[in-house]
C-alpha cells in the first residue's frame, strides 16, 4: 500500500470515528441530563437536610459530564474539519481535546476502581437521614420527602437488621405496600444499572479517543510533511482573452526566448558597425568604378560573413 493510498484510508478512518465519538458525545449528554433532571435524582437531591451528603458528589458528576460532552464535541468537529480542509491547526486543536478527554475518562476510571460506592453510599446515606428524621416525628416535610422517594423507588422502608427505630417501621407500610421492596435494596438496583450504562460508556469513549489520538497525529505529521496528500494549495483557472494564444510556462519562455534574445541583440550590436565598415571600403573603392562582376565576389564574402547580409544596406553604395 502506497502513501497515498494510506493516507485516504487515515481520513476515511478519522470521519467514521469523528462521527462515532459525536453519537458517544450525545449519548453521554443525554445520560448527564438524565442524571441531573431525572426524578429518581431529583428527589434525593432536593431533600432538605442540613448537610445532604448527595448534593456534592452530584454537581462533581455533572461538572465532568459536562466537560466530557464539550471536549468530544469540540475534538470531534475540529478533527473532521481539519481532515477535510487538510488544516494543520485544526488538527492539532482536535489532537488536544482528546488528550484531555482521555485524561478525563482515565481520572473517571480510577475513581470507580478506587470509590466504586461513593455514589451509593451518599444516596444510601441521604435516605436514611430522610428515613429516620421522618420515623422520630420531628418534621412533618420530612415524611413528605420520604413518602416521594418510596413513591419514586416503588419501595417502603429499610429492613436492616442495624435499624434503631424498632416497630415504628411498621406504622410506614400499610396495604400494598407492604408487597414493595426494601428501598435500601430499591435504591442499590436502580444505581447498578446506572453505573453499567455509564461504565460501558466510559469502556467506549476510551476505545474511540485512543483511535482519534492516534488517527489525528498521523494525520497531523502527513498535513506537515504534505508529500502524500491527495490534494495540496488551490487552482484557478482565469478565462483567457479572445484571440491570445496560450501562454506556455515560464520555464519553457526562458528557454525558447533567451537564445534568440540574445542573438538579436548581439546582431544588432555587430550589425551596424560591420556594415559601416562595408560600405566606407566601397566608398573609398567608388574613385575608380570598374565592371560591376569585380564586385560581385567581395559582395558575397560579405554577406556570408555578416549575421544579416547586405539585406538592408542601400543599393546605391554598390552602384557608385
Amino acid at each position: 500500500m502506497g502513501p497515498w493510498s494510506r493516507v485516504r484510508v487515515a481520513k476515511c478512518q478519522m470521519l467514521v470515528t469523528c462521527f462515532f465519538i459525536l453519537l458517544l458525545g450525545l449519548s453521554v449528554a443525554t445520560m448527564v441530563t438524565l442524571t441531573y433532571f431525572g426524578a429518581h435524582f431529583a428527589v434525593i437531591r432536593r431533600a432538605s437536610l442540613e448537610k445532604n451528603p448527595y448534593q456534592a458528589v452530584h454537581q462533581w458528576a455533572f461538572s465532568a459530564g459536562l466537560s466530557l460532552v464539550g471536549l468530544l464535541t469540540l475534538g470531534a468537529v475540529l478533527s473532521a474539519a481539519a481532515t477535510v480542509r487538510e488544516a494543520q491547526g485544526l488538527m492539532a486543536g482536535g489532537f488536544l481535546c482528546f488528550s484531555l478527554a482521555f485524561c478525563a475518562q482515565v481520572q473517571v476510571v480510577f475513581w470507580r476502581l478506587r470509590s466504586p460506592t461513593q455514589v451509593e453510599d451518599a444516596m444510601l446515606d441521604t435516605y436514611d437521614l430522610v428515613y429516620e428524621q421522618a420515623m422520630k416525628g420531628t418534621s412533618h416535610v420530612r415524611r413528605q420527602e420520604l413518602a416521594a422517594i418510596q413513591d419514586m423507588f416503588l419501595c417502603c422502608g429499610k429492613r436492616s437488621p442495624f435499624s434503631r427505630l424498632g416497630s415504628t417501621e411498621a406504622d410506614l407500610c400499610q396495604g400494598q405496600e407492604v408487597a414493595r421492596e426494601d428501598c435500601l435494596q430499591g435504591i442499590r438496583s436502580f444505581l447498578r444499572i446506572h453505573q453499567q450504562v455509564a461504565s460501558s460508556l466510559t469502556s467506549i469513549g476510551l476505545a474511540l479517543t485512543v483511535s482519534a489520538l492516534l488517527l489525528s497525529s498521523f494525520l497531523w505529521f502527513a498535513i506537515r510533511s504534505g508529500c502524500s496528500l491527495d490534494r495540496k494549495g488551490k487552482y484557478i483557472l482565469a478565462p483567457r482573452a479572445c484571440g491570445r494564444q496560450p501562454q506556455e510556462p515560464s520555464l519553457f519562455r526562458r528557454s525558447q526566448d533567451g537564445p534568440t534574445h540574445c542573438l538579436h541583440s548581439e546582431a544588432d550590436a555587430i550589425g551596424p558597425r560591420r556594415y559601416s565598415g562595408s560600405l566606407r571600403w566601397l566608398q573609398d573603392n567608388d574613385a575608380a568604378p570598374g565592371p560591376l562582376s569585380r564586385h560581385l565576389p567581395a559582395h558575397r564574402a560579405l554577406q556570408g560573413r555578416s549575421p544579416g547580409g547586405l539585406s538592408g544596406c542601400p543599393v546605391r553604395g554598390l552602384s557608385g
